[in-house]
């Protein structure tokens, strides 16, 4: 009899099948790591709904994968604030495959947050990388070199509210629609719009924050 594959297997074999799609190669040390944060994302999901009921092949191409297309335009020793961290997505995929980045995770769910410390904690990613239970309007704007953002409440109504908090030298890399694109061109930044693979309207969009 064939043996049953487990949704953590299925994951796992997305990954790898659909990772050339999107140009990104993962090692079998980076596959375990991602498996695990999958793991420790559905066993969380059905108390703090984390994320959308999904497969775990959608969970590797929608969220992981697609998360993983912003690694790429980060430099190497990059600090990193992620707004509306949520599930950790796209930031802890990042810290996983790329050990020189630092990050500030703001998540203004005291329960997320908890969620986001145990699996920093889990990953061994506690030393590089903290979450705050906080709205990042309320707090101080960090030394980032790069804000990301995917999946922030009301991302387009809070748009001016994230470049106005963003340090003036930063990059923002943001995942949205064409809504977004309106946004971001209303502010007449200078950005690039990358296609998500397997995505018809979803864009990694990088804006470089300047004064407009």
């Amino acid at each position: 009899m064939e043996k049953r594959l487990s949704p953590a297997d299925k994951f796992s074999s997305a990954l790898e099948e659909y990772a050339p799609r999107f140009n990104i190669h993962l090692n079998a040390q980076a596959v375990a790591r991602l498996r695990e944060y999958y793991e420790q994302v559905m066993a969380w999901n059905t108390r703090l709904h984390l994320v959308a009921p999904c497969s775990p092949a959608e969970f590797a191409t929608r969220h992981v994968l697609e998360s993983l297309l912003a690694v790429e335009y980060m430099f190497e020793g990059a600090r990193v604030a992620d707004i509306g961290s949520g599930a950790g997505l796209p930031i802890i995929p990042c810290l996983i495959v790329r050990s020189d980045l630092q990050a500030m995770l703001f998540e203004s769910s005291k329960k997320k947050a908890i969620f986001l410390r145990e699996a920093l904690r889990r990953l061994n990613l506690n030393e590089r990388a903290k979450a705050i239970a906080e709205r990042f309007e309320k707090t101080t704007a960090l030394q980032a070199d790069f804000i990301t953002c995917r999946a922030l409440e009301r991302l387009t109504e809070m748009f001016k509210t994230l470049l106005d908090w963003s340090p003036s030298a930063s990059t923002l890399l943001i995942f949205g629609g064409e809504a977004l694109r309106r946004e971001i061109e209303k502010y007449s930044l200078i950005f690039q719009a990358i296609r998500i693979p397997e995505s018809e309207r979803r864009f990694l969009f990088i804006a470089k924050r300047q004064d407009y």
